[in-house]
């Protein structure tokens, strides 16, 4: 099969570094330390990862992983693997046993995060990414234009089904594109989903009838793999138009299998992820991660947003957003998800970084903690966002709306 993927990673080792990414090209695809009996030539320049690009980088300066091996200096690289696609196929979960299996064990090495991927053709042939993205999306929320402004149902867990229907009714009726379950809330006992459509749909429909919009609602239906199917035709049979999975949680895997068998869009949540990614010693970062979720099928996914509660800096989130935004293989476009302590004072700085409206943000204490309550949240959100995108100043935006000056009463100086 003609193709290569090529795999860059961010290494720390007391080994010379060329030898150092032999080693690591040698063990993801010939997977030997010597050259064994039937290791012909031949064979290895068909399946054999070639070592593309060495770059020296300033030294790390944190601790060795445990098991570390190497008397000398450690030095730090970012290194290019090239491999051939004839070792996996277009095949994700056998592509992460080539660019991310074996190789966060090998001793030689005291730290290795894969940082990128470019992957060739047919793996866009194969996986058909996103069924819906930025442009599905709009349409099926009724937002042509503008940011897509969303909101958590918070408390994340513990409200009943009566309660959840009360809180989506004033969420609609204040104008919210977009009302998503937290990533806690799955089919516990005392909410189960089939009682959260019951619940929820009923309302959005009303809302529906009596304005011709129908803020869409993602229901969380993360689960083992044979239920997710059920999950989504039990939403869809209701009306619903978005099913929501914590990805880390069902795999890529499971994520491509809910997308072949889609309706409707399906929200991509990413917790869990900062288990692979936070480390900057070892792990997969989230450049080359979101292009694994973004072919297996993710319409939204999860970014964080500036000036979150989370680890990530301004600047890391941006590359995030940016990331998403970038094309992959003719995919459709996914949609970026900003949330984590997002609220209407972050609005102008946000798009003034990243440029676009196709966003959906997501303030869950910034719209449900509004002194005002969540109407008001909902409200001061539009307004920041539609002022920014006028081109207008944080001034401007504070002069025209109480909702957004009662905020900042209660979050603090927009940014």
């Amino acid at each position: 099969m003609e193709g290569s993927v090529r795999a860059t990673y961010v290494v720390e080792t007391a080994l010379p570094l060329e030898r150092a990414a032999e080693v690591l090209a040698g063990e993801q695809s010939t997977g030997t330390f010597v050259r064994v009996a039937r290791e012909t030539d031949d064979l290895r320049a068909r399946f054999a990862a070639q070592v593309e690009s060495v770059a020296e980088l300033p030294p790390g300066g944190a601790a060795a992983l445990p098991g570390t091996v190497g008397d000398g200096p450690m030095r730090r690289a970012r290194l290019t693997l090239r491999f051939p696609l004839d070792n996996f196929g277009p095949s994700l979960p056998n592509l992460l046993a080539a660019v991310a299996g074996n190789l966060f064990e090998l001793k030689e090495f005291a730290a290795l995060k894969l940082v990128d991927l470019d992957l060739p053709a047919p793996f866009g042939s194969r996986y058909g990414g996103p069924r819906f993205g930025v442009a599905g999306t709009r349409a099926l929320m009724g937002r042509p234009e503008g940011a897509m402004i969303g909101t958590i149902v918070k408390p994340s867990i513990g409200l009943s089904p009566p309660d959840l229907a009360s809180l989506v009714t004033e969420l609609a009726e204040a104008g919210v594109d977009f009302i998503k379950d937290d990533e806690l809330q799955g089919n516990g006992p005392s909410a189960p989903l089939a009682e959260r459509v019951r619940a929820v749909m009923p309302v959005l429909e009303r809302h529906a009838d009596r304005t011709g919009v129908k803020p869409m609602y993602a229901f969380n239906i993360t689960d083992d793999i044979d239920r997710l199917e059920a999950n989504h035709d039990l939403v869809v049979a209701a009306g619903g138009t978005c099913v929501m999975v914590v990805i880390p949680n069902v795999g890529l895997a499971g994520l491509e299998y809910l997308s072949r068998r889609t309706q409707v869009p399906i929200h991509g949540h990413r917790a869990g992820f900062g288990a692979i990614s936070r480390s900057a010693q070892v792990g997969i970062g989230f450049r080359a991660w979101q292009q694994l979720a973004r072919l297996a099928g993710a319409d939204h996914l999860h970014t964080n947003g500036i000036s979150n509660k989370f680890y990530e800096s301004d600047a890391e989130v941006l590359d995030s957003i940016a990331a998403v935004r970038a094309p992959l293989l003719d995919l459709v476009p996914t949609v970026p998800v900003l949330s984590s302590g997002q609220w209407a004072g972050l609005a102008h700085a946000t798009y003034a970084s990243v440029g676009t409206a196709d966003l959906l943000v997501l303030a869950g204490g910034g719209i449900h903690g509004h002194p005002d309550g969540s109407a008001a949240g909902v409200a001061s959100m539009r307004a920041a966002w539609d002022s920014a995108l006028r081109g207008e100043t944080v001034t401007d935006a504070l002069s025209a709306s109480p909702d957004f000056r009662r905020a900042v009463e209660r979050f603090g100086p927009p940014r």
